[in-house]
């Protein structure tokens, strides 16, 4: 009869447990999927434009973008106009095709996932196989890499790059 006593009393509190984990880790991924949803709108914007422009990878003014933007990537005087920066701690590269104007794209090549190394006479290389991209649109410019980089999107605010939240 000890057993039969002692299982009503294990199981409701077992019942507690699993359920209030199982509440947890609702609540985890409802959280992190609302805060995606309100990150993405605060980067891109309503206006179709403003999505197109993030999709290329670029900001111009960023004005109040950085609310959901990360930590500082680079100063914009880091980027070298005509050129760019592969950060590899952060897998992006970051370009300035003219003046003012800032792109960012994945730093892994399209080919094979080889990480993309320098950027230097209006392109962006991967030393696997050869293949350069555009520092415009990430577009393939030589080598076998079967499409383009991805953009990357970033907010620039003053003198400060950022990726975005």
């Amino acid at each position: 009869m000890t057993s039969a006593s002692f299982h009503p009393a294990a199981g409701p509190a077992r019942r507690t447990v699993v359920a209030a984990a199982g509440a947890a880790g609702l609540t985890a991924v409802l959280a992190a999927c609302s805060g995606s949803d309100d990150d993405a709108s605060a980067d891109t914007g309503t206006a179709p434009s403003d999505a197109a422009s993030q999709e290329a990878g670029s900001s111009g003014s960023g004005g109040g973008e950085n609310a959901g933007a990360g930590p500082a990537l680079a100063a914009t005087a880091d980027i070298p106009e005509g050129g760019g920066k592969v950060f590899p701690d952060q897998k992006v590269v970051v370009t300035q095709p003219a003046a003012g104007e800032f792109k960012a794209f994945s730093a892994t090549c399209t080919h094979q996932g080889c990480a993309v190394k320098s950027v230097a006479d209006g392109v962006i290389n991967c030393p696997c196989h050869n293949s350069n991209f555009s520092i415009t649109d990430g577009s393939v410019q030589g080598g076998p890499a079967p499409k383009p980089l991805p953009a990357v999107q970033i907010t620039v605010s003053g003198d400060s790059i950022r990726l975005a939240g």
